[in-house]
């Protein structure tokens, strides 16, 4: 259970000026329910429009969707528009329901939002000690600290957390130390190797898994396909190479790992946005010493 001198849930009404894209952070808390007595039903709420997002410490409680329902236990949330055709209480029991919630605005967040449940659906698995959920329980205690004192504040919190919540839901884990052992040995010989690599299907082979297996696997950790990350990696280099050397576009081509020219140009303008040479001239954008690709 979290901390107990944390619980509460804390309400912000701030005059925040319409010109600005500031995020409206409504309420924020940290409860425990006892009783079944605690039962919401989206279509009777007054206070909306709405996002809710609702966190489970421990217990369990139940989410009502068109129709289905899903038992919301440890390490998982639900995600509600409020109103909307809901409901989500508490069963009853032996053990109480602990979570901590966020109510905000849905504009101009509702795009992310509903981005991040076409990839998790309503009902996500998060891991207690993931950045998301570490920012939720920040802004619940930055709130019982009563520093959450202006909307510039309760905006950047809002904003942190959804950035959060949206890089999490993206593709997993990007932490190299999270990566199964196989990802890191793959990667390793990506950077290693990336001027000859071999393909897809040779490289499977040489770590032991099928190709299937490494496509998956390498993407749910990475973030990208093998082949966007050893793209990426010759990009970097190519990068270096741009402004260090007067070597000819074809022959970077060459030495990156690139059968010609116009494949690199085509891979290099889509990765920055413009053609080998006008990012060496410098005339079309900043002189970048390096570029980080993600």
């Amino acid at each position: 259970m979290g901390s107990t001198q944390e619980l509460g849930i804390y309400g912000f009404r701030f005059s925040e000026p319409d010109r600005l894209p500031l995020l409206n952070l409504f309420a924020a808390g940290h409860s425990v329910e006892l009783s079944p007595d605690y039962d919401w039903n989206g279509m009777e709420r007054s206070d909306g429009p709405l996002l809710l997002f609702q966190y489970t410490v421990s217990g369990r409680g139940i989410y009502e969707l068109d129709g289905e329902s899903f038992s919301v236990g440890p390490g998982q949330a639900f995600m509600a528009e409020i109103p909307g055709s809901h409901r989500y209480y508490y069963p009853g029991g032996t053990e109480p329901w602990e979570f901590y919630f966020l109510l905000f605005r849905p504009q101009p967040l509702l795009p992310l939002w509903n981005d991040i449940k076409s990839r998790t659906g309503a009902t996500p698995a998060l891991d207690s000690g993931s950045p998301p959920v570490r920012m939720l329980r920040d802004i619940v205690r930055e709130a019982h600290a009563g520093r959450i004192t202006d909307p510039y504040s309760a905006s950047s919190l809002l904003h942190q957390f959804m950035m959060e919540l949206g890089r999490y839901t993206s593709g997993g884990p990007r932490d190299a130390a999270g990566w199964p052992p196989a990802i890191r040995e793959c990667v390793r010989f990506i950077e290693e190797n990336y001027s000859s690599m071999i393909g897809q299907q040779e490289l499977a082979g040489k770590l032991g898994l099928s190709k299937f297996h490494l496509l998956r696997t390498f993407s749910k950790a990475v973030g990208v396909t093998p082949n966007d990350y050893l793209n990426r990696v010759r990009i970097e280099h190519a990068v270096e190479l741009l402004r260090t050397t007067d070597c000819s576009i074809e022959a970077i081509a060459g030495q990156i790992g690139y059968s010609s020219g116009s494949y690199f140009i085509k891979v290099f303008h889509k990765l920055t946005g413009q053609t080998p040479g006008a990012f060496r001239s410098g005339n079309a954008s900043l002189n970048y010493s390096r570029l980080f690709f993600s």
